[in-house]
């Protein structure tokens, strides 16, 4: 007989990094959780990054971290920041697993300062890509040329986060600082005041959330101060192209940009720049981001053109709108996002998905009915509400399908029917949960 919770994580000798203090967390953590099932989940989801993903080398005298997605041999920037986040509180403990940090930050930096409009990349930056027939600006090492705004706001999230943590300024050095410049030009070039810039992108494609319409260049929109975002943080194509949850999230990183800056520079103009642009969008959003709602009143859309038009809904994909407070981009309690939370978590969404294994969002990425972890995640750590929360987390603990990991997507009737089998962001983001309920609410996760 085969016993409930077989061994599934890979063998030691098979790991691609290990760290003391991930397998004390781990050990601390199936100890302290009498559900065995969530301490089974959390020993294999928590270290699967750096048992299966990572790849760490010294590079010109500097750690270089390159950090695959899972089941795709490329780096996302916005994945392989989200893939180590919960890694961060446990630095301190382990210094091996800072240097492994510190390399991504540098691998990221040598990423956008190849083409700060592309979201994936390959280990070896002299590649030819797998799409290098796509329409578009294409380099060797860019494995896929999509513009999306988080893709340059998750390496800032890391530096600060990392400063943060350690208190070490030493990744900030020439190089990232010629990063966060080439960050700030691009957001600049997509705020599409003097025409669309120089990005456009096209794909010969039966999918069209895969390609751009109008010549590459995506629908026209009304300059107002926020940056266009032609795809989305599921790499699908906006429709409007101002992407509301991206560009409250450039306003989080381009004030964290210019905290860290200061730090390692005595240049105050950039800076002042970088504030300057967070509140230039800052306003903006005040003025053109919400709707009024019959039925939840004021709301933040999803996306608009300014030209009028929005699109209410979400995508399970960080940032969306339900992730806002999760990255720091509005507080808990704002009344407008309570009302557009209360939307976004029901039928009035249309990726919303209620079935027999769960109920949550979606989006067009990988079709209807199926729900995002990712998204059930999200509900959890935006929630003061304990009965949600337990929910969310049992809903997690369905959809796993007896793998003993998370998934990209799931059928909202059936589990078995999944998407993705190695998803490194989505376990790590899931034992992030579990790790904050760890730490701040012993008594709810003991009750599960």
């Amino acid at each position: 007989m085969n016993p409930p919770f077989p061994v599934v994580r890979p063998l030691p000798a098979l790991r691609r990094f290990q760290s003391p203090a991930i397998e004390e967390a781990i050990n601390r953590f199936k100890t302290d959780t009498p559900d065995l099932e969530l301490g089974w989940l959390f020993e294999n989801c928590f270290p699967n990054t750096l048992d299966t993903t990572v790849f760490f080398q010294t590079l010109d005298g500097k750690p270089d971290t390159y950090v695959i997605t899972g089941d795709i041999d490329a780096m996302w920037l916005r994945d392989s920041c989200a893939q180590v986040w919960p890694y961060l509180p446990f630095m301190a403990q382990d210094s091996a697993l800072k240097q492994l940090v510190a390399g991504l930050i540098h691998r990221q930096t040598r990423c956008v300062l190849l083409d700060p409009y592309a979201n994936a990349f390959y280990g070896d930056l002299e590649q030819v890509g797998y799409w290098k027939s796509d329409l578009t600006d294409m380099k060797a090492g860019v494995h896929e040329r999509k513009w999306e705004i988080d893709s340059l706001c998750y390496p800032i999230r890391l530096a600060y986060g990392y400063w943060r943590a350690t208190g070490d300024t030493t990744p900030f050095d020439a190089n990232w600082r010629e990063g966060i410049r080439a960050t700030l030009a691009t957001f600049r070039e997509q705020q599409r005041k003097e025409g669309h810039g120089p990005y456009k992108f096209a794909r010969v494609t039966g999918q069209a959330t895969d390609t751009l319409p109008m010549n590459g260049a995506g629908y026209p929109v009304k300059p107002n101060g926020l940056i266009c975002s032609s795809f989305r943080p599921s790499d699908d194509a906006t429709v409007f192209s101002f992407l509301i949850p991206s560009n409250f999230f450039a306003v989080v990183s381009l004030k964290q940009a210019a905290t860290l800056w200061e730090l390692v520079s005595d240049d105050k103009g950039t800076p002042c720049e970088l504030r300057e642009m967070a509140g230039e969008i800052e306003r903006a959003l005040q003025e053109h981001a919400t709707v009024e709602h019959p039925k939840y009143g004021r709301v933040y859309a999803y996306e608009i053109n300014g030209f009028g038009s929005y699109l209410l809904m979400d995508d399970a994909n960080v940032p969306g709108l339900l992730s806002l407070p999760y990255l720091g981009a509005v507080e808990l309690d704002d009344a407008t996002y309570q009302n557009t939370r209360r939307l976004l978590l029901s039928d009035d969404n249309p990726f919303f998905f209620r079935g027999e294994v769960a109920e949550g969002i979606g989006g067009p990425h990988v079709g209807m009915d199926m729900i995002w972890p990712m998204a059930l995640v999200m509900r959890a750590l935006t929630s003061s509400d304990e009965s949600e929360i337990r929910e969310a987390v049992q809903m997690l603990k369905r959809s796993h399908a007896g793998t003993g990991f998370m998934h990209e997507a799931f059928h909202k009737n059936d589990a078995g029917r999944f998407t993705r089998e190695w998803f490194a962001w989505t376990n790590t983001l899931f034992s992030e949960l579990l790790w904050h309920l760890h730490e701040s609410n012993p008594t709810l996760l003991s009750a599960l």
